[in-house]
């Protein structure tokens, strides 16, 4: 016997795309209005949990925001002319939203960097057209990323209408941060504590500063890795990338933090494969470091809190080294249960740390007592 169908036809077809994101003419509304997700149990103790912002559903991550919004800006002021090269140092995310800023607005991109960068950031580069220069001896005070600035100066001096943004201290790098702080107040509407890896010091201060404006009493944690400069501790190498630095970007708001945890890479690791391992959200070291500390004040603060972590990126470029074995194995990463809580100390000159770590004491390395530190000098070419 047949039955008839029960399905019901939609009265217009303007009902089949109401829910769906309109058709795109360039690549670069692809960024933008990533989702957040509740991340709870068995990541976190019964009951607690944090929400995380997904920053990975960019086409390369949270830094094409900032590459889109820093060539924008540089293109309306001026600085950087119709088809002008641009030139960056980056350990990888920065130059794949350059890339994409390039082909929408069309410039030719190089990228400098180093022998850290995975194999499949430098492929992608590549395919999305970008030029990778890889400077081969770090700089013996500070390492890779004073070589790559160096090399950056360089380029700059050989192509008179190159521009560089100067992600370390450009605040267009800031300020191009403010929608992602929109988002998450139109998708949570109270957020009480904010989670965030710290490298260049962009997406740290440009979403804490405007969320301050909502929320005065805001708790703003900054997530580094240990032998990181930028809190004050002293340069050490450096096996995690995306977060930490060897130099002092001038972009930090040091004054928007309440406290910094510092992350060690087998830390980092343990925290990022649980996270994909149970809730299917993956990402590299930044994402483990973060998720690491946010699971900790998840626990530890008043169960009302509203916690949001900022998770930069996703799992592709850490396939050959957080979620690989042998790499781990290699690097001693694997085996290291953290802790249930960090260590503290009181003023970030007081040891040097080698696991996590929290201080509450929060200042400019480069700021003598009673002033606040100049701005280094923004790399030539950089304002052309």
């Amino acid at each position: 016997m047949n039955h008839p169908s029960h399905a019901i036809s939609p009265t217009s077809p303007a009902q089949l795309l109401a829910d769906t994101k309109r058709p795109l003419h360039t690549p670069a509304g692809l960024v933008g209005d990533t989702p957040v997700l509740w991340i709870g149990e068995p990541f976190t103790a019964t009951g607690r949990g944090f929400w995380a912002k997904l920053e990975g559903h960019n086409p390369g991550g949270i830094k094409d925001r900032t590459a889109l919004h820093m060539v924008r800006a540089a293109r309306a002021r001026g600085h950087l002319l119709p088809g002008a090269r641009i030139v960056e140092s980056t350990s990888g995310t920065l130059g794949l939203g350059l890339a994409l800023a390039g082909a929408v607005y069309g410039h030719p991109v190089t990228v400098v960097t180093d022998p850290g960068m995975e194999p499949l950031m430098t492929g992608l580069l590549t395919a999305y057209g970008a030029e990778v220069d890889l400077v081969d001896i770090p700089h013996p005070a500070g390492g890779w990323q004073q070589a790559r600035r160096l090399r950056v100066e360089d380029l700059l001096a050989r192509h008179p209408d190159a521009w560089c943004p100067d992600q370390y201290h450009n605040p267009d790098n800031v300020a191009a941060y403010a929608p992602l702080a929109h988002e998450l107040v139109a998708q949570l509407g109270r957020i009480d504590t904010l989670v965030v890896s710290v490298g260049t010091g962009g997406h740290s201060a440009g979403i804490a500063s405007v969320l301050r404006g909502f929320f005065p009493h805001l708790q703003v944690v900054g997530v580094d890795t240990t032998g990181s400069t930028i809190f004050g501790q002293p340069a050490a190498s450096r096996l995690m990338r995306g977060l930490g630095s060897s130099i002092y970007p001038r972009n930090v708001a040091y004054d928007l933090f309440d406290e910094v945890h510092w992350v060690a890479a087998p830390e980092a690791v343990w925290a990022a494969r649980r996270l994909a391992r149970h809730h299917y959200a993956a990402g590299g070291w930044s994402v483990g470091a973060v998720s690491l500390v946010a699971r900790w004040l998840a626990r530890t603060l008043p169960a009302e809190d509203r916690i949001v972590a900022v998770f930069p990126d996703g799992p592709q470029r850490y396939v050959g080294t957080v979620f690989n074995d042998t790499y781990c194995r290699e690097h001693d990463l694997l085996g290291h249960l953290p802790t249930d809580g960090p260590d503290e100390i009181a003023h970030p000159a007081d040891r040097v740390v080698t696991r996590w770590t929290r201080c509450t004491h929060i200042t400019d390395p480069l700021a003598t007592p009673g002033e606040q530190a100049a701005p280094e000098p923004i790399l030539a070419g950089a304002a052309r």
